[in-house]
């Protein structure tokens, strides 16, 4: 049977606590080290950090996630770019950090940003160097952009992130399902699961949706729900 693919991204506000390490524990513990996550300081190095790996593996989760994160210490205090910032601010010595998402879809300008934000982040004018972590679908050295942007890159922690198995995604619907408090049986996790893009990303989008559309209705959440939604969106 054809699958759907349905392009939609996390729509819940992403945390790392709700990161579903499974083979990826190491990039999740060091992110956690680095915000302050479970302890009264974080122990955040110049040293950049990079996160690589398949769409759905998790990596715009882990830099909200850490955006969220820092927000919350310091209030909003950091530079975010990804590909829909059209026209990204200088860089500001009052940040603490530098996020960099999707960084292999970077036009001209975004590159030229964040090639002067990071340096700006490794040696500013004033203060300590700031923390750069970003994030892309290829290893540096494959990346498409300027040679001096993508050695960057390279140049500190890279961790590759790996896509879950199955298991591990049945058990992070169980999971988000169970956040929201509404209940996911077993069928309606198949159907999910083998009618659907198999995509983390997609799933989380398409559980929200359903349990919107759900509440709307006052109905419980089943196959045939599941398929009033798509017939009637």
């Amino acid at each position: 049977m054809k699958q759907l693919a349905l392009d939609i991204g996390l729509a819940t506000g992403p945390t790392l606590a709700r990161f579903f390490a499974g083979p990826n524990e190491a990039a999740l513990q060091h992110l956690r080290l680095a915000v302050g996550e479970g302890s009264s300081q974080a122990t955040r190095s110049p040293v950049p950090t990079y996160l690589w790996g398949e769409p759905g593996s998790g990596k715009s989760h882990l830099l909200k996630a850490v955006r969220q994160a820092l927000r919350e210490q310091h209030g909003g205090a950091l530079g975010w770019l990804d590909p829909t910032v059209a026209e990204p601010p200088e860089f500001d010595d009052g940040w603490v950090a530098v996020l960099m998402d999707d960084v292999h879809l970077y036009d001209t300008t975004q590159q030229a940003t964040a090639f002067n934000w990071f340096v700006n982040a490794i040696s500013p004018a004033s203060g300590s160097p700031r923390w750069v972590l970003a994030a892309g679908d290829l290893p540096p050295a494959d990346l498409p952009l300027r040679d001096d942007l993508r050695s960057r890159l390279g140049w500190g922690h890279v961790f590759q992130l790996q896509l879950l198995g199955e298991p591990e995604r049945r058990a992070v619907l169980r999971q988000e399902a169970d956040a929201r408090g509404v209940f996911l049986g077993d069928e309606v996790m198949d159907y999910m699961l083998t009618h659907f893009s198999r995509d983390l990303g997609s799933l989380m989008g398409l559980l929200d949706r359903l349990d919107a559309f759900a509440l709307r209705t006052q109905r419980a959440i089943t196959i045939p729900l599941l398929k009033t939604m798509l017939e009637t969106e």
